[in-house]
């Protein structure tokens, strides 16, 4: 049978942004779409001058955890009815993340693999009208720019997804790689104003910094919530040591110093800053690390993640160990598949979901990631085992 057609990027590419279109009319027509109806009232709100972060039942349930500027990113689709766009901002997300893969600096092939590994979790984010798709876009084109000398367009996004979600600051993660960072760093303030000021067009500067003390209380109290050992979020590190020894008072910082210290291990082989090899396993490492160790991820979050298992599994050397076989397999079972009904239900919803069980692969491969940086031999350009 011939099997060619799976490496045609345009077959691939239609899939993503066809699924995206079916995934999102299906939960238009089921009503299953609570977190679109949070994303277009940022912008309404924002015109009315109401709070972008309290409770409205009426509308939708929980709270709008995202900047004023999302206000007008949310516009063009937030202004049409819900039956168009919905499924344009499903779309929207598959085509901006696939713009973002196709410009990861691997080989034609590889490119189309990491869209293939990634497929089924894009869906799991998608089916719930989730940003974190173009998030994860956000943060590639922040790697892919600064690695290109255009630092205008890298401090873009990095302060874009900064103002939207605060995931973006993991763009500076690739300050070190920027040939001109005097001109990056300006970018970056000048970027920063404009988003802190462009939603005062169309409320007011008043609104607009009394919006900004609320997103900070916000993510403050959501932070407390979601340490909680029933909450549907912490699917991370913490979140699984919290759950697992039944302990919700373990602090974050328990966790993040020791993470913190390893995620900038590989940052001390300064002469590896020119490998592009390295450089994309930093990529992947960023990718994880910004989900593996957040109080807020939940399971449509790990496409971030997911993205990073996918560009370390194809810059593997060939033959491929064992050990990254297993890692590799374990991530597609336990973190990819595990919400869907591949997974029997009973171990779904009796270990992996009360345990966050769906981070141990990504939170396995991304010390794995660290490992492969540290013994990292530029001049054969693969790992010392």
């Amino acid at each position: 049978m011939n099997f060619s057609f799976l490496k045609n990027r345009k077959i691939i590419i239609g899939l993503w942004l066809v699924v995206a279109l079916v995934a999102a009319i299906k939960q238009f027509v089921i009503g299953k779409y609570n977190n679109y109806l949070i994303f277009k009232h940022v912008f309404f709100h924002t015109i009315e001058k109401k709070s972008l972060y309290g409770l409205y039942p009426e509308l939708y349930f929980d709270h709008n955890h995202y900047g004023p500027i999302f206000s007008l990113f949310i516009a063009p689709f937030a202004v049409l009815p819900d039956s168009i766009g919905m499924p344009l901002w499903a779309v929207f997300n598959a085509a901006v993340l696939v713009y973002a893969i196709t410009k990861i600096p691997v080989d034609a092939q590889k490119v189309n693999l990491i869209l293939w590994i990634c497929f089924h979790e894009f869906l799991t984010a998608i089916l719930g009208f989730q940003f974190n798709p173009i998030m994860t876009a956000i943060i590639i084109l922040s790697y892919v720019y600064i690695t290109e000398e255009k630092d205008i367009w890298a401090a873009f996004c990095i302060a874009l997804g900064t103002f939207i979600k605060l995931y973006g600051v993991v763009g500076l993660a690739f300050f070190f790689f920027s040939k001109n960072k005097p001109k990056f760093i300006l970018s970056l303030l000048l970027w920063s104003l404009v988003f802190f000021g462009l939603p005062m067009l169309i409320s007011s500067p008043e609104f607009v910094l009394n919006s900004y003390k609320e997103w900070m209380l916000r993510l403050v109290e959501k932070n407390n919530e979601n340490a909680g050992l029933n909450s549907m979020q912490d699917i991370s590190v913490m979140g699984m040591f919290r759950r697992i020894f039944h302990a919700p008072e373990l602090s974050n910082l328990l966790f993040l110093a020791p993470g913190l210290a390893l995620f900038g291990l590989p940052y001390l082989r300064l002469k590896l800053y020119s490998n592009e090899k390295f450089r994309l396993l930093l990529l992947a490492s960023v990718l994880i690390f910004t989900v593996i160790f957040s109080s807020g991820s939940e399971s449509p979050t790990y496409i971030i993640a997911f993205v990073g298992v996918a560009i370390w599994f194809v810059l593997q050397e060939k033959p491929i160990s064992k050990t990254t076989w297993f890692l590799f397999i374990f991530a597609m079972i336990l973190t990819s598949f595990s919400p869907s009904d591949i997974v029997p239900r009973f171990l779904r919803e009796t270990y992996i979901r009360p345990y966050a069980l769906k981070a141990l692969p990504c939170v396995l491969i991304w010390g794995r990631i660290i490992y492969e940086m540290l013994f990292f031999n530029s001049n054969q350009n693969k790992i010392e085992i």
